[in-house]
């Protein structure tokens, strides 16, 4: 079968693979209908390995060239021993997947924060992943699609399981107003799950003036411009001089971290999503004198679930993520390359793997 393979920083292949064989215990085969590329993808391909092993993976076994790919829809194809829980997908469904491996055994999986596992990682980087027509997973991760949310939202079910656990972690609350530093998939993932949510205002950073005016379709308060203004005491004014509530970093840039943390209000919290590369200088003072929180946002924990619920009920409207869509047999340079070139103009690219509507 036809797969993109990551074989080491700016080596990624369109290659025949062999295709998975019958899924262990506890694991399952999916038929993928389409597949999200993700920034964690593009990294790798740019910069990796980053999150990709270098060698063997303790908890799969699979170690690179490795088939990329963990934001996806599809169809449960085979389930392995053990794997049919009463309730869970049988095969021939239509699924999403949270695509988590765990150990189910140390310290953080038994607290129930199985997306911290200490040997944990994910399909498509700990494991041969779904930009080909078959994938496996495990199991536990299958998560049925109802009939209104067709394939290609449900390749979006993943980014946005990510915006909605960061606005969870950010204890963000109905009449809140929150800031977004960075409008790519994931501040806008970040973005809609705010509005979802309830908040009174949610305001935008971002340079890019195409994302700038996607950012206002998709429900923001207002949006500044960086490199014209000076957006953080735009936005003070904006919110009588006090700050925002919440602010969330989906820059990835650590030189922009002290600024996001000045940006919040006294009291307020800081949610760092971007997974960037260097240090930041943070003066201790700017947080214990004004009692600011600094916080952490990795991926989801069961947040797939809590994502189609709100798609389901119309709370969430992600159709304007899409701004792109190319067969699986272009996705390095119709996908990958593309996203590269771009001028800020794409948020979400999907790879049609099955040929599909």
């Amino acid at each position: 079968m036809n797969a993109v393979v990551w074989h080491g920083r700016r080596d990624l292949r369109l290659e025949i693979v062999a295709e998975p064989d019958d899924p262990g215990p506890g694991e399952a085969l999916v038929a993928v209908a389409h597949c999200g590329i993700c920034g964690t993808d593009l990294h790798e391909y740019t910069d990796g390995p980053v999150m990709i092993r270098p060698g063997t993976h303790p908890l799969t076994g699979t170690s690179p060239p490795i088939v990329l790919g963990h934001e996806f829809s599809g169809t449960v194809f085979a389930l392995g021993p053990g794997a049919q829980d009463s309730g869970a997908p049988e095969v021939g469904e239509r699924v999403t997947v949270d695509p988590c491996w765990s150990c189910g055994s140390c310290f953080w999986c038994l607290r129930g924060d199985y997306h911290i596992c200490r040997t944990g990682g994910s399909v498509g980087l700990a494991s041969h992943g779904a930009l080909a027509p078959i994938v496996r997973v495990p199991a536990v991760g299958l998560i049925r699609l109802p009939d209104s949310v067709d394939d290609r939202v449900g390749a979006l079910v993943e980014p946005l399981a990510v915006g909605l656990h960061a606005v969870r972690r950010g204890g963000v609350q109905s009449g809140d107003r929150v800031l977004i530093r960075g409008f790519g998939p994931v501040g806008a993932a970040v973005l809609l799950a705010a509005v979802a949510v309830g908040v009174a205002e949610v305001f935008v950073i971002e340079p890019g003036s195409s994302r700038r005016e996607l950012a206002l379709a998709m429900g923001a308060t207002d949006v500044f411009d960086p490199t014209e203004t000076n957006a953080s005491r735009d936005v003070y004014r904006r919110t009588d001089r006090v700050g925002p509530d919440i602010v969330f970093d989906c820059t990835g840039v650590p030189q922009l971290l002290p600024e996001a943390i000045d940006s919040a209000r006294r009291g307020g919290r800081i949610v760092s999503l971007g997974v960037g590369h260097g240090q930041a200088t943070v003066t201790p003072g700017r947080l214990a004198l004004l009692e600011r929180e600094v916080i952490g946002s990795l991926g989801y924990n069961r947040d797939h679930q809590r994502v189609i619920e709100l798609l389901t009920s119309e709370r969430l409207d992600p159709s304007l993520l899409i701004t792109g869509r190319v067969p699986l047999l272009d996705a390095v340079s119709g996908g990958f390359d593309a996203l590269l070139a771009d001028d800020g103009e794409h948020l979400k690219m999907l790879i049609d793997v099955s040929g599909g509507p």
